[in-house]
């Protein structure tokens, strides 16, 4: 029998992170700045000050992960507008996708999708 986990959410912090931090150094902020627990299976996203680097941790079986990418050309940029005082955002997986290959998420337009509450309703 296979157990699937519980959904996996993406929670990005919104100010930049010293990334010279690992496992421990992460997991603290996780605990600290984002108020959530690092064991949870989450994913939780990091950028440096120049938006060059992004760190994603998360909890695995037997212990945490790391995920290091640095882009040699442009920007890791989060994908909505930041509030005052807004400490993370929650991700979806394609804007997760979007980040990681340095996409700017405002500047590309979404297909409209068809919705079941959208559709005409039979006479």
């Amino acid at each position: 029998m296979i157990l699937l986990p519980r959904s996996v959410k993406v929670y990005a912090a919104t100010e930049p992170m010293n990334l010279r931090k690992s496992f421990e150094g992460l997991s603290n902020e996780v605990r600290s700045v984002l108020l959530a627990d690092p064991i949870s299976g989450h994913v939780f996203l990091f950028l440096n000050r120049r938006g060059t680097q992004v760190k994603l941790l998360v909890w695995t079986r037997g212990g945490f992960t790391i995920v290091h990418k640095r882009l040699e050309r442009g920007r890791f940029s989060l994908p909505k507008k930041l509030e005052s005082g807004v400490t993370h955002i929650e991700l979806d997986a394609h804007e997760l996708a979007m980040l990681l290959e340095g996409l700017v998420a405002s500047r590309s337009r979404a297909a409209t999708r068809w919705a079941p509450g959208l559709a005409a309703a039979p006479p």
